[in-house]
Parts: structure tokens; C-alpha cells; sequence
């Protein structure tokens, strides 16, 4: 091992005991996150809007009783306020960073605050912390001796107000990365940042298979089609042949499971270590800490102050949001954070659940508007993309990307989901692909297997096949082509997949 690996390795070891000290303590751990935000912020015209002062002496049920929970339309008029120059609205350092959010496909862009706080001790943090987990499991690794890839946005750095920049959430932890982690980081800022994504890509490809990348940060979906544009670049046969010393990918985003088969194929290095990450404009939350399982971690120390509400009482006018230390496994909850960048009591639109208390660890099931329940069957993407998974390896099929909606009921007709799946590689028989599709969410989701019940309620998925590059042309009609941007998966309504469906037959 070289030197510099020795030196990482020994600087990353006291992230990791800070790790092990919050598994140890998680709700020790929370309440003291609390204390530290209202304190902080008690002064700030939020802070004295809901009388913080007050609140620090009477603890986390009072903020809950006196602070609404919020989504972005709920703060977005102070946001701008932020975004204006105004200071000491939602927390007391000036903000001038501000992250679009990419959660959505919707026209509606949103501008996540980005303080220096929730900069480095949150989305910084974690990725240091990342690396701690990965070096403590591969203490001999070479990760330090060549570049890491970063797949990110391609939105130019913009101007949204005097003296403050927005963009995609990965162009602005690139564009505040200090000196020396730039330098390990391939492409540079020039085409990093760049905004047109076909030019980009290919710009990227020619400069990135000629370095020795040893680490990947990305979206699964996206760094595919990276490798498929190096590999017709360098007529090289995989990946592992371009970068020999590739060892680990980070990815987040989406899914990884209907894309990992694909991974394995490009990538045929057992030696690769693949890390879940769910790092979101609002902040980072959680990673796989565990190879062997693909839970993550919550992390519980970066300045963020966590509830969750119950996804069965999401849309009553009673719903409550709980702490921490109430969630038990198997619920399905949307998220609630306050946070070191000025949000508080934020609904960010993910749904969890708890594979673990002890310490706590998640998966993420979906989006608070992303499923599909219109004959309440709740049907989530976690659930949708294991099904998906185990269709593609029975089937020999490889997924570009998929879209799933219902088709509603008519008088002489039963509903069901239509699926509209772009395909790599077809699977040798479409009917067993959707048979196992079917069967897997039945295993999955019990809801889902009731309403399927003798067809009483739902019938048999209808498969539809989309054209190559459907979906990327769409994302581009909508100005969201590249990085970090990605098609909703589920929908309860058909406007996406009718919009779909229309490009699908106009060429």
C-alpha cells in the first residue's frame, strides 16, 4: 500500500470511531442535534417566530406541538427572501448557495439553502465518512492512488440573486470542494459543470478513460451511459479493462438493484465494492455501512433532526410526525428533517423504512407522490424494483429504464398496471418476464396480493415496450436531460405515462 493510502487511512479512522459513538448513543445522539439546531437558531426570525428560546427549555414535543410541518410551498417565500441577500430568516450565517432540487420531474424547480453548515458538517461529513466505513473493510486498499469519477448535474453554476449560485446539488459540492480534493477528482470543473449533457458526456469520456480511476461517485442509470459511450470511445470490452484499479462505486439516486446485473457485466472485477449512499439537496442521510446487506445507515450526528410520519396517516388532517425513538420496522414513513441549512419540520418527499432499530437503518420504499394505490393495492418503488430485479435474471433481460401507472377501471373492464419498460437486452419470454413481475410483488406486498386475488380487483400487469431512448428524449423535452435527473417510477395517475406513451409512437 502506498504512502498516501497509509496517510488516508490513518486521517479516516477518527471518522469511523465518531460512527461506532452514534450507533452506540442514536437518541443521546438526536437530542443533543436539537438542542444545537434551536439553539443556533433561536435569534433568527424563524427562531423568534415559534419562540426557540422557549422551546430549548421544554424539549422536542413543544417544537413539535408549536412548528408546522412544512413542504416547499410552506417555506418558499421565506426561501426567496434567502436567496434575495436577506439574512437571519432561517438560520444566522449568510446562505448564497442554493441547491435545485432533482427529486422531480416536474417543470417547478426547487432551491434547496445550502449554509456553510449543512456544507461541510453534513454533505461533506458524509462522504468522509464513507470512505472511513470502505477503508475500515479494505484497510490495504489503493482507493488514494488514483482519481475519483463524479457523475454529477449538467447545470451551469447560476446566478439566483446578488450573491447567490444555484445549481444541481453535485455541481455545488464540486464547485466549494477544497484544492485537494479537486485534484482527485476527474473531469475538472470545465466540463464537470458544463450544461448541454451531450457534450458533455462525450467531452467526459474522452478525458476520464484516460485517468486511473480508482473510485466512482453517481447515479447507476447515468454512469451506464458513460461506460457505454468509453467503451465505444476506447473499443475496450469492459470496464475493468479502461480502469484495472476500479474498487469502489458509491451510487444514490435510485434504485441500484435493476442496474446491478448490468454492473457486474460491464465491471467483471470481484474485487469492486459497491456503497448505497441517499445523499439529497436537503442533506445526507444515510449509507451502506454493511456489504452484505443493503440497508442504510442513518446518520445521526450532521446537524440533522429527524421525524417520520406514518404513511398510512400522511394524508389524514390528524397526522403527527414522531421522533426517532418511536419508529418501529416495517412502517412505511415519510421523512421529516430540520436541519443545519434552515429547514424546519421539511417534509422532503422520500418514504423510508426502518430495517433496524438498533442501530437505526433504513431502506428507501418511494416518493410521498411516487406509488401507486388506486385500488389500494400501495404499491411502492422499493417494491418495484426487487420485482423488477428478479423478472430481469430470470429472464436473461437487462432495463434501460421503466415507468409504471394504472389502468383504471371501465364498466366491462378491470384495472391493472400498465408497465412501460425500455429494454437493453429483451427478455426470451415477455409473458414469463411479466409472470414473475407479478408474482414477486404479490411476495412482496401483501396489499398488492389481495386486490390480485382471483383478478377481483386487479388483473394480470399489461407490458408495454418502449422505443430506444424514450425516456431520455423525454427527460429532454422537459430540459432535464443528464446527472442527476430520473424518471418516477410509479405514478397514481397516468399524465406521465400518457406523455410517454404519445413519444412512443411519433417516431
Amino acid at each position: 500500500m502506498s504512502l498516501i493510502n497509509s496517510l488516508a487511512s490513518i486521517l479516516f479512522k477518527s471518522n469511523h470511531r465518531r460512527v461506532d459513538l452514534y450507533i452506540k448513543y442514536p437518541d443521546e445522539t438526536q437530542f443533543k442535534v436539537f438542542n444545537s439546531l434551536v439553539k443556533t437558531a433561536q435569534n433568527t426570525e424563524i427562531g423568534q417566530r415559534y419562540n426557540f428560546k422557549e422551546i430549548m427549555s421544554l424539549g422536542p414535543q413543544a417544537f413539535a406541538d408549536r412548528v408546522p410541518v412544512n413542504t416547499y410551498e410552506g417555506v418558499k417565500a421565506d426561501i426567496e427572501r434567502v436567496a434575495a441577500g436577506e439574512d437571519n430568516i432561517l438560520w444566522p450565517s449568510k446562505t448564497k448557495w442554493f441547491a435545485m432540487s432533482s427529486g422531480t420531474t416536474d417543470d417547478r424547480s426547487k432551491y434547496i439553502p445550502i449554509t456553510t453548515d449543512s456544507l461541510h458538517k453534513c454533505h461533506f461529513n458524509g462522504g468522509r465518512d464513507v470512505v472511513s466505513v470502505y477503508l475500515k473493510d479494505f484497510p490495504k486498499t489503493n482507493l488514494f492512488s488514483g482519481k475519483t469519477l463524479a457523475i454529477g448535474g449538467s447545470r451551469q453554476i447560476n446566478r439566483l440573486g446578488e450573491g447567490s449560485f444555484c445549481g444541481d446539488l453535485s455541481a455545488v459540492l464540486i464547485s466549494n470542494l477544497p484544492y485537494w480534493v479537486r485534484k482527485r477528482r476527474t473531469p475538472g470543473l470545465e466540463i464537470a459543470l458544463m450544461e448541454n449533457w451531450d457534450e458533455k458526456l462525450e467531452k467526459m469520456a474522452q478525458v476520464v478513460s484516460k485517468e486511473n480511476v480508482t473510485s466512482i461517485s453517481g447515479v447507476p442509470s447515468w454512469t451506464l451511459v458513460l461506460f457505454r459511450k468509453i467503451l465505444e470511445i476506447t473499443g475496450k470490452n469492459n470496464i475493468s479493462e479502461v480502469w484495472p484499479n476500479l474498487s469502489l462505486f458509491m451510487h444514490g439516486g435510485v434504485s441500484f438493484k435493476p442496474y446491478r446485473a448490468q454492473y457486474e457485466k460491464l465491471i467483471p472485477n470481484s474485487n469492486i465494492t459497491y456503497l448505497e449512499t441517499y445523499n439529497a439537496s436537503e442533506g445526507f442521510f444515510a449509507f451502506q455501512n454493511e456489504q452484505d446487506k443493503d440497508d442504510m445507515l442513518l446518520m445521526l450526528d450532521y446537524g440533522i433532526y429527524y421525524e417520520f410520519i406514518p404513511m398510512t396517516e400522511f394524508d389524514s388532517p390528524y397526522r403527527k410526525a414522531i421522533p426517532l425513538c418511536d419508529v418501529k420496522t416495517g412502517v412505511n414513513y415519510a421523512m421529516v428533517i430540520s436541519t443545519n441549512g434552515g429547514l424546519w419540520r421539511y417534509i422532503i418527499g422520500d418514504t423510508v423504512e426502518f430495517t433496524s432499530v438498533r442501530p437505526y437503518k433504513i431502506h428507501i420504499t418511494g416518493r410521498t407522490k411516487h406509488f401507486i394505490n388506486a385500488f389500494g393495492e400501495e404499491l411502492v418503488e422499493d417494491n418495484a424494483s426487487r420485482a423488477i430485479r428478479l423478472a430481469c435474471n430470470a429472464t436473461g433481460a437487462d432495463i434501460k429504464d421503466y415507468t409504471a401507472a394504472p389502468v383504471y377501471m371501465q364498466t366491462q373492464k378491470r384495472g391493472c398496471h400498465q408497465w412501460l419498460i425500455e429494454f437493453n437486452i429483451m427478455p426470451n419470454d415477455l409473458d414469463t418476464f411479466g409472470n414473475i413481475l407479478d408474482n414477486e410483488l404479490k411476495r412482496l406486498n401483501s396489499d398488492y396480493d389481495a386486490k390480485r386475488y382471483k383478478d377481483i380487483s386487479l388483473t394480470a400487469p399489461e407490458i408495454t415496450i418502449a422505443r430506444q431512448n424514450l425516456f431520455d428524449d423525454w427527460l429532454r423535452s422537459k430540459g432535464r436531460i443528464g446527472g442527476q435527473n430520473k424518471i418516477p417510477r410509479l405514478e397514481n395517475n397516468r399524465s406521465i405515462i400518457d406523455e410517454l406513451l404519445k413519444m412512443n409512437t411519433a417516431k
